[in-house]
């Protein structure tokens, strides 16, 4: 991918995610792939709706920086990610309100409550709580890598796509799947039947 071209996307996604209040201030990080060896990440404290496509940084998925700045402290579940799923392009991870709310509760999603939610995300975990930028949340992430979107405990919320776009896009569908589930109470989930003919299709 031009890197330019990159940078430019990667920003403005940043400022919609900040936009529709799926993350604040310094909270959360991005992450695009460049080609098979490097990406860029977001850069470590700072506010996501007031990046420039300058601000940030390079990496190959060693771990090596290869611009000037400082990464986000959570940029090696990206990179495992990376590593682990050849067809993820971009990585998401933000602290939405209402899915915060159930992982401060420890809730699991309910993904099944529309067709929506079972097409865009499937199932969603809720990985253990782990100190931010510690290698256990790494190997946590990376357990779950096959998932579409999880929920990290006590943390916030992670989507992976095949674009930036469908990362995006499963992020604002996670945190509409959590408010619904807030809002509409004891809401039953479609029939399972329902939902495995949704997943094949």
């Amino acid at each position: 991918m031009n890197e330019e071209y990159a940078r430019n996307r990667l920003t403005d996604i940043c400022k919609l995610l900040y936009d529709r209040q799926l993350t604040v201030s310094a909270g959360g990080n991005m992450s695009i792939r460049l080609n098979e060896k490097e990406i860029l990440i977001t850069p470590s404290g700072r506010n996501k709706g007031m990046l420039e496509p300058e601000d940030l940084i390079k990496m190959d998925l060693d771990g090596n920086v290869l611009s000037s700045g400082k990464p986000s402290i959570e940029h090696k579940f990206h990179l495992a990610l990376y590593r682990k799923n050849p067809d993820t392009n971009a990585v998401v991870h933000c602290h939405p309100l209402y899915c915060v709310t159930l992982a401060v509760q420890n809730k699991d999603i309910k993904s099944g409550l529309t067709p929506e939610g079972v097409m865009l995300l499937g199932d969603v975990p809720m990985i253990k709580y782990c100190t931010p930028g510690s290698q256990e949340l790494v190997d946590e992430v990376e357990k779950h890598s096959e998932y579409k979107a999880m929920l990290m405990s006590k943390h916030g919320a992670l989507t992976q796509g095949k674009t930036l776009e469908e990362a995006y896009n499963r992020m604002e569908e996670l945190e509409f799947q959590a408010k619904l589930q807030l809002l509409a109470g004891r809401a039953k989930d479609l029939p399972a039947a329902e939902i495995e003919k949704i997943k094949r299709m």
